[in-house]
Formats: C-alpha cells, sequence, structure tokens
C-alpha cells in the first residue's frame, strides 16, 4: 500500500503540533512491511522532515519565506505535488490540513483528512471575517473519502455542525513522547513557587479568566507566582488588567524559550494551569504529567478526554470556581502527589505508536477490495 502525506502542514508550520504528527506517522509507517510512505513537501519550511529517513520526504527546506510569498509557494507546491503523484499513483492521500480543492482532479486515490478540532465553528467570536478556515474545512471534509479526529469531542462536533455521515468519520487520538522528561532539568528559573501557564493566551484560551482569579485570591497571589511560557510579552490588555487587579510587576513572569526551558519550568512548578475553553485535543497537560508537575484544567472541550483522573477539573467560566481548584491542589502536598502518581498513569495511554497502527487499519479497511453481489 502507498501512502501519500501532502506538503500543506509542512508549508505552514516550522515546528508545530500537526506537521509532528504527520511526521511520526510517517516514521511509524515506513516501519511496516508493504507500507511505502512519501511526504510530499516541494518547498516547505519544516524543521521536522530532516528526523525522517531521506527516501520519505520529497522536497527542500527554504530557510525563509516572506508572508507576501505564501500564495506563490502554494501555487509551486500543488503543481509539483500533481507531478508526483501522477507518477507514484498512491493508494491513500493523506491531506494535512484543509483545501477547497483536491491537489488531483482524478479519483485514483482514496483521500483522507484529519480534523484537529471545531474551534473555528463553535467560538467564530475570536476570529476575524477574513478567516476562512471554517468554509474551508466543511470543503475538505465534504469531499475527502474519510475524516480522522483526534479526539471524540472533535468527532462529536464535526457531525453535529456539518451533519456528515457517521460512517464517514473515526477517532484515532494523538500519541505523545516525553522529550522533555528525559534528563534533570537542573535548578528552578524562578525564585519561589509559581503556578505555570504554557501556550497563547488570547480568546478561547481564556488567560483573562484565569489571571482574575489568580489576582483575586490572596492565597494565591501572595503564596505562588504566575508564569507564563510562551504567547510573548504581555499585551497593553493584560498590563491594564494587572494593574486594576493591584498585582506587583513581580508577580507574574512571562518567559520564551525552547523545550528545555519549558522542561525546566515544568519540572519546578507547583501546578500547572490549563484554563482554554475547547481544546480538540491539548497536549501541554500531556506534557506536564511528563514532568511529574500536578495538572489542574478547564472541563472544556476534548480536555477531560485526554486528562481523564489525573487533573483537577474547574469550569472556565466560573473564576472563583477557577481559583479554588487552584488553590485545593497547590497548597495541598498530598492532593499533588496523588495527581502526579496518576499523570504517570496517564501519559502511557497516549503513544505515537498506536496512533499509527489505528491509523493504518483505517487505510487498509478504505483499500480493501468490495465483494461484488
Amino acid at each position: 500500500m502507498r501512502i501519500f502525506y501532502d506538503y500543506q502542514a509542512f508549508s505552514r508550520q516550522v515546528y508545530g503540533g500537526v506537521s509532528r504528527y504527520f511526521v511520526e506517522m510517517a516514521k511509524h509507517l515506513s516501519a511496516r512491511n508493504g507500507l511505502e510512505v512519501k511526504i510530499i513537501a516541494p518547498l516547505h519550511i519544516n524543521h521536522y522532515l530532516h528526523r525522517l529517513d531521506s527516501g520519505i520526504v520529497s522536497g527542500k527546506l527554504v530557510p525563509h519565506v516572506p508572508k507576501s510569498a505564501g500564495k506563490l509557494l502554494n501555487v509551486y507546491n500543488r503543481i509539483a505535488s500533481r507531478h508526483w503523484l501522477d507518477k507514484y499513483r498512491p493508494d491513500i492521500l493523506h491531506e494535512t490540513y484543509f483545501s477547497a480543492k483536491p491537489l488531483v482532479a482524478s479519483n485514483r486515490q482514496t483521500t483522507v483528512v484529519s480534523v484537529y478540532d471545531m474551534i473555528h465553528e463553535r467560538f467564530p467570536e475570536y476570529f476575524t471575517k477574513l478567516d476562512k478556515t471554517a468554509v474551508t474545512k466543511r470543503l475538505a471534509v465534504e469531499r475527502a473519502d474519510h475524516v480522522i479526529c483526534i479526539s471524540d469531542t472533535t468527532r462529536k462536533d464535526l457531525l453535529d455542525i456539518t451533519g456528515i455521515s457517521h460512517e464517514k468519520v473515526s477517532v484515532v487520538h494523538l500519541g505523545f513522547d516525553t522529550p522533555l522528561s528525559s534528563a534533570s532539568m537542573g535548578n528552578s528559573l524562578i525564585d519561589g513557587d509559581y503556578i505555570l501557564h504554557v501556550g497563547i493566551r488570547s480568546g478561547y484560551k481564556n488567560f483573562a479568566r484565569l489571571l482574575n482569579a489568580y489576582g483575586n485570591n490572596p492565597v494565591l497571589h501572595k503564596n505562588f507566582k504566575l508564569v507564563c511560557f510562551g504567547g510573548g510579552k504581555p499585551s497593553h490588555a493584560e498590563e491594564r488588567q494587572r494593574r486594576i487587579l493591584g498585582l506587583p510587576d513581580d508577580r507574574l513572569h512571562w518567559i520564551g524559550g525552547n523545550d528545555q526551558v519549558l522542561g525546566q519550568l515544568y519540572s519546578h512548578a507547583s501546578a500547572f494551569v490549563y484554563p482554554s475553553l475547547y481544546e480538540g485535543f491539548g497536549i501541554p497537560p500531556l506534557e506536564a504529567m511528563a514532568r511529574n508537575c500536578p495538572v489542574i484544567c478547564s472541563n472544556g472541550g476534548s480536555i477531560p478526554e485526554v486528562v481523564g483522573s489525573a487533573g483537577e477539573f474547574f469550569d472556565p467560566y466560573d473564576e472563583h470556581d477557577i481559583a479554588q481548584s487552584i488553590q485545593q491542589v497547590a497548597t495541598s502536598p498530598e492532593r499533588c502527589e496523588a495527581l502526579r502518581i496518576l499523570g504517570r498513569e496517564r501519559i502511557a495511554n497516549f503513544t505515537w505508536s498506536r496512533c499509527a497502527s489505528e491509523t493504518c487499519k483505517i487505510y487498509e479497511q478504505l483499500t480493501k477490495p468490495t465483494m461484488n453481489p
């Protein structure tokens, strides 16, 4: 069976969860007998692809592509990809992102598309009218032969919103490995105890409510700093919110950096807090578990599905509930240790090997010859 992954994720992401997902699929599936796997990314910006054997990747890394050249790059990749598809004629073409039109006009191969979340559809108020992700996603889903969702929550929302046949949609949870947990991370980068937030903070990520919950709870802001990794420097709105809450500047830390920095922060945090209103999956709680960091999280979207019993949950719309949940964990060594133990058990459920095996079963079912009556 010949399996091709297209260029879309790799021309969009230097690093990122979507491109990482397909690199892991290609790596694991290419090791199986009877499978020929290729990623067709003629000109790409992705730095994960160099981890794969050269025979898997057809394409060249372009160190820098200005935004103004993005459309031109897409046109070139589409034209060049057609050559490879005509040459190799794969059995499965797995599209790595959403395209309104197919790469090829023929139906020689079965088309699969992955759906990662339904955030644009569930929370349109957080996106501009120029954002056409929801429209393009629907077109891609409707023309695909099969759709793979990365969580049951995403599948349910997709079916509810689009009305496509449930038989056309499968669920395969993402895998997870532990690059952040492979070595001792040394001394803490932060003086004193702290609560950790990771990632972007705007919109549905719900950071404003977390900041209010923290700032309005004296036990929290007097005993724990709030550390934010990633997401850039504080916005004007966040600085204004801090001043209104009366929080000294040294109670909040805004930090960027690489995986090693993030690993250190997880390692020494009193707890990790994930306040998002909705996620299609959510990797950061698993990262925290891998570093023995207690997880306190929203009950929105797929987060309970991923975290299971290994987290302390709160209503992300209720600032009092957020604060109380954080306080109950961060001030209790017993609860922290219980969550650490549960977290170590939980991450064993998410492996790339399992993800690849379940995906391969779907490919096999799609390419199985149909019996004539």
